[in-house]
């Protein structure tokens, strides 16, 4: 089986989830010993579309009509595109009609959770088949490595008595990043690390005036990939993600797999594989995000962390590329059928 991995406008992708799901999906099916491609002009015996623009419509449809077996990817949904970037509102029509279009048009559609799986079978016009299946996570990048621990401590020059939380993402109000400003102004003591960037040209108003009045005890060192970034999930006290709308999250499984506490906004996707006080910590507010987080500080969190390492190793690339790999068959088979 050779499959054709499709992401139109890569590059401009690259740090964000999507762009990360680029590299586990290709790990994923390397890891069993499938063969990719990345290019359209290849040979191939399933497409596999990750993104919503014209390219990727204009090859689903010249799969559907060459009846080539092709799924597309649910990364996204209308729930998650809102409160994203600045004029979100005057764009929303443009994108969610790419968006309706590519999934109306879908016989197949692979999407991370329940959660957003139970949103797309429930848009009109939409008729696919849907699959839940995670983004998953690669367990060996995130393992204990003293190395970067050393690195993440230097760059930020930490002492061993300050406590550390990380946030991560986008500069978008929807990730929570104006709570996660709040909650830092309620604990002057502790460092807060939000790491993650956005041209200012896309970054909402009321965003860049919370990053210019934030408070003197959050840092911002942009976004940072490689040793310093897996350093600081492997070494914060606990990862703060406050975001109120996620089809999955990969932050989060990025931190289950390093082995910190995760402590996350109470909102849907996260149902029913995070269990609050059980492999995560759950809350709705600022105050209750203070209360986690102290929980974490003063608490043993050992049983929770090593629940929370379960959820991410169900999700581990190799297990992720055999399920890719069993829907491919399925997709397959009954695009046979059909012909």
């Amino acid at each position: 089986m050779k499959v054709l991995l499709y992401f139109e406008k890569a590059n401009a992708l690259k740090q964000s989830g999507i762009g990360r799901a680029l590299r586990h999906q290709k790990k994923a099916l390397e890891s069993i010993g499938i063969e990719v491609t990345l290019d359209p002009k290849d040979s191939y015996d399933i497409a596999h579309i990750n993104t919503l623009f014209n390219k990727s419509y204009k090859l689903l449809k010249k799969c559907n009509k060459k009846n080539i077996p092709v799924v597309v990817h649910g990364h996204s949904t209308v729930e998650d595109f809102r409160e994203s970037f600045r004029c979100w509102k005057l764009v929303k029509g443009s994108f969610y009609r790419c968006l309706f279009k590519m999934y109306r048009n879908a016989k197949y559609i692979i999407t991370p959770t329940p959660y957003s799986k139970n949103l797309i079978e429930n848009y009109k016009g939409v008729n696919a088949k849907v699959f839940a299946l995670s983004n998953g996570i690669d367990l060996d990048e995130y393992a204990h490595n003293e190395e970067s621990i050393k690195k993440f401590r230097e760059y930020f020059n930490l002492k061993d008595s300050d406590k550390v939380v990380i946030g991560v993402g986008l500069f978008f109000h929807r990730k929570g990043i104006e709570d996660f400003f709040s909650v830092a102004s309620k604990m002057p003591d502790v460092k807060f690390i939000w790491f993650g960037n956005l041209a200012k040209i896309l970054t909402q108003p009321r965003i860049l005036k919370a990053i210019k009045h934030r408070p003197e005890n959050v840092i911002m060192p942009g976004y940072i990939d490689g040793d310093i970034i897996k350093g600081a999930f492997q070494n914060a006290d606990c990862l703060l993600f406050p975001s109120f709308e996620e089809t999955e999250g990969i932050v989060v499984l990025e931190a289950l797999a390093s082995k910190i506490p995760v402590v996350v906004r109470d909102i849907g996707v996260y149902n029913p594989w995070l269990v609050d006080n059980v492999n995560c910590l759950k809350a709705n507010d600022v105050d209750g995000f203070i209360e986690k987080i102290n929980y974490c500080f003063n608490n043993d969190t050992k049983s929770i962390v090593e629940k929370g390492y379960e959820v991410a190793k169900e999700r581990s690339i190799d297990k992720i590329g055999v399920e890719l790999k069993s829907i491919y068959e399925k997709v397959i088979e009954e695009t046979k059928k059909v012909d």
